[in-house]
């Protein structure tokens, strides 16, 4: 299961991360951002104990949506080591996620 992350929580789960995370910024009114749920809970399981996986409801996390400029939702941040490397936004099919964290692993 995706992490939950919040303001409180970011800096520590994924800024200061040594290793890859994928971070998708949502919001419970987000149609797209229902679409690509699932995708993003199945990424948490497959690469459980390999990338850390984690979501942002950006309507009660405005700092750290401020902080990395999400004015679209869904947003999908990639970080490598707590940088961002990569970023898709809005909805797309599942190898797109997959095949990004894969370049990131290898």
């Amino acid at each position: 299961m995706a992490l939950e992350l919040t303001d409180a929580n970011f800096e520590q789960e994924i800024a200061s991360f040594e290793g890859v995370a994928v971070v998708d910024f949502w919001a419970l009114w987000c149609g797209p951002c229902k679409a690509i749920s699932p995708i993003i809970e199945e990424m948490a399981e497959k690469y459980a104990g390999k990338v850390k996986v984690g979501k942002v409801d950006v309507d009660n996390n405005s700092q750290v949506s401020l902080k990395y400029s999400i004015r679209s939702i869904p947003t999908v941040l990639f970080f490598k080591n707590g940088e961002v490397v990569d970023k898709h936004v809005g909805s797309a099919p599942k190898s797109t996620y997959f095949d990004k964290v894969d370049a990131l692993l290898s």
